[in-house]
């Protein structure tokens, strides 16, 4: 990283000399919320700054220390291929990331998790510092299905080295991974970048070390162009007010993004938002007046500044006599847009048009006759009220014809929540599968963990969720959809957790290739130490595990050969679960009988019987033959001859 710094200044310098691209668009460099959580396990948020792309809700169980950068020092140059197309990135910030643990065997793994599906075009990702490590990238298009590493690969836009090193990295499209140097060399600011081109739900980066210092850079840059148009009055006589028409934005995933006016010549413009296919601009007339043609048009803004493509013109003229208007609602009163509603004349001709976002439909040229019939085709998601879907028996005289109103009612919805630990889980894909097959829905949870599938058929159904990388728990619920909402379809999810350590010798040296037993709630695993004595498990369900060394011949634990730990399901990683071994010490060797040092007798018969043989002898000495010690021998001659003096002293009496 100290090379890293030296570089960027030179690539400051360039920067200074050469000047910025000229373009008629506006690109900007995210910006990053502050860093919130702990050592395997911080979430922050990443905003890309081109009006109307989604915030990205960001989770990573990168391990100490995460951090953001200022982008002063160390920054995407004009020299460099991203820098080039979208401009500097200096002063702008990045995210700095690490390995879940120190070790080739404990990669760490970073969701993006989008609002909504982010555009298909118009931004990138850049990853830096890939020089002794990999990056493995992944993602789900906008209905949570995986995308196939094929199509990752149209992405990858190329190789650079950030901070003027000759040092690059090479990209492997069978498994979607940036590799550093062949032979993991520590260097600085070899980089790649990516250009999606498909709509994404989630984003993910599996970080693995291999060598050296491991830390990676993260930079994310949009483009936005602006999208308006003009409203044309086509009154003969009268004009129509068109300054007091509203209009709206609306983005591919259905979002109203923003509303404006006209201008009294008819012009407006919403300022610039991502460039992307997909957007809907919609026009609301004045109460006098009636829009000619469609009422919304498509827009896409992914070509030049005032490209046809992204301007949305519309006509107007005042209302000629008679109409005929109405409303669409629900079963609560609130207006459903979007309703095909379709007016029979007399004369058997017919004309449709769809409610705008009150509801709303106007069919304002109707000559005068009798019988005129108006129906509506409830959408997707919704039957027909009580009164039905058809007004017959409609008279067209002098007045207007006010309040066709329909009633369409909204199927029930099934919603709940994921949570981890108590905690909300974004992004996790949830489907809906009912128990004939008819009906197969995706969805992916919101930032606040809740999922729904508004207006769904009645019957049986089975709720699955796709737990990410690193949870456990329940994934799957039955349940049945009659007339009313079905609420409180809820998961909620344990983290898993790691255990690493590392097992020396009492000189302080790493043993290798020792060992480690696992009991824990999943049985029995092991696992064993790498060159440096270290070891690490992961993927571990809450609960006690017990970690027992095994030495193998020649060594023992110096202190205890067991551990235990215990993970919640907050997921910990557990570190430090050391153990130290120590040379086994030789046990003590039995004792030689010799003549000397006699054994038993073989059974007490052979001891008191003198044809049992004879008691051996060394040096004329008599062997001990298992009787009372000397001293208790002395005891006895001292009281014989006590015994003897009174017997003497009685008969001198």
């Amino acid at each position: 990283m100290r090379r890293i710094i030296g570089w960027s200044a030179v690539a400051a310098l360039v920067v200074a000399l050469v000047p910025a691209p000229a373009s008629a668009v506006t690109d900007r460099w995210a910006s990053w919320g502050p860093i919130e959580g702990a050592s395997t396990n911080y979430t922050t948020v990443m905003d890309q700054q081109a009006p109307g792309f989604p915030r990205a809700q960001v989770a990573t169980d990168s391990r100490a220390t995460v951090q953001v950068a200022s982008g002063s020092s160390v920054f995407l140059g004009a020299s460099t291929p991203p820098g080039a197309k979208y401009g500097s990135s200096r002063n702008q910030p990045y995210l700095v990331l690490r390995p879940k643990a120190d070790a080739p065997t404990a990669p760490s793994t970073t969701v993006y998790s989008f609002e909504r599906p982010t555009p298909d075009t118009g931004w990138a990702f850049v990853l830096g510092d890939i020089d002794a490590d990999q990056v493995r990238v992944a993602a789900t298009d906008a209905q949570g299905r995986p995308v196939p590493a094929a199509r990752v690969d149209s992405w990858f836009a190329g190789t650079f080295n950030h901070a003027g090193a000759p040092d690059l990295p090479t990209w492997d499209p069978t498994t979607s991974t940036l590799l550093g140097s062949a032979d993991a060399r520590d260097t600085d600011g070899a980089s790649g970048w990516f250009e999606p081109d498909l709509r994404l739900s989630s984003l993910s980066l599996t970080f693995t070390r291999r060598a050296g210092f491991p830390v990676y850079q993260t930079w994310f840059v949009s483009r936005a162009r602006p999208i308006g148009g003009a409203i044309t009055d086509t009154s003969v006589d009268d004009r129509c007010p068109v300054e007091d028409s509203v209009l709206s934005l609306v983005s591919p995933a259905g979002d109203v993004l923003a509303t404006t006016r006209a201008d009294s010549g008819g012009a407006y413009s919403f300022g610039e938002y991502a460039t992307q296919a997909g957007y809907t601009v919609r026009v609301t007339a004045p109460p006098t007046c009636s829009v000619v043609g469609p009422s919304e048009r498509a827009v896409s803004n992914r070509g030049n500044d005032n490209d046809e493509a992204s301007r949305a013109n519309f006509s107007m003229r005042l209302i000629v006599p008679q109409p005929i208007s109405g409303r669409v609602t629900d079963g609560d009163g609130a207006p459903v847009p979007g309703v095909e509603v379709t007016v029979t004349r007399p004369d058997g001709s017919t004309e449709s048009r769809t409610t705008d976002q009150a509801g709303a439909y106007l069919f304002d040229e109707n000559p005068i006759g009798d019988g005129y019939e108006v129906s509506v085709r409830p959408p997707a998601g919704y039957v027909a009220g009580p009164a039905g879907t058809v007004r017959d028996g409609i008279d067209v005289d002098d007045d207007p014809i006010t309040d066709q109103d329909f009633v369409v009612l909204s199927l029930p919805g099934v919603s709940g929540s994921v949570t981890a630990g108590g905690e909300a889980l974004a992004g996790v894909l949830v489907n809906l599968t009912s128990s004939d097959g008819a009906v197969s829905l995706s969805t992916s949870t919101r930032p606040d963990g809740t999922y729904d599938f508004p207006r769904t058929p009645p019957g049986a159904y089975t709720v699955t969720i796709q737990p990410p990388p690193g949870y456990v728990g329940t994934t799957t619920r039955e349940l049945t959809v009659t007339d009313d909402d079905v609420t409180g379809q809820d998961f909620a999810l344990g983290r898993l957790g790691s255990i690493s350590g590392r097992v020396t010798r009492t000189d302080g040296s790493p043993a290798a290739d020792v060992e480690i037993r696992v009991d824990g709630p999943g049985g029995t695993s092991s696992t064993r130490t790498d060159s440096e004595g270290r070891y690490f498990v992961d993927d571990l369900p809450p609960g006690t595990y017990r970690l027992t060394v095994q030495p193998g011949a020649g060594a023992s634990p110096v202190g205890p050969g067991t551990l235990d730990a215990v993970i919640t399901e907050d997921g910990e990683a557990l570190e430090d679960q050391d153990f130290v071994l120590g040379t086994a010490t030789a046990p003590t060797p039995e004792p030689e009988l010799t003549e000397e040092t006699p054994g038993p007798p073989a059974d007490d018969t052979a001891a008191d019987d003198d044809s049992a043989g004879s008691v051996p002898v060394s040096d004329g000495v008599l062997p001990d033959s298992g009787g009372p010690p000397i001293l208790w021998g002395l005891l006895g001659l001292v009281a014989v001859i006590g015994g003897g003096a009174v017997v003497l002293r009685s008969r001198g009496r």
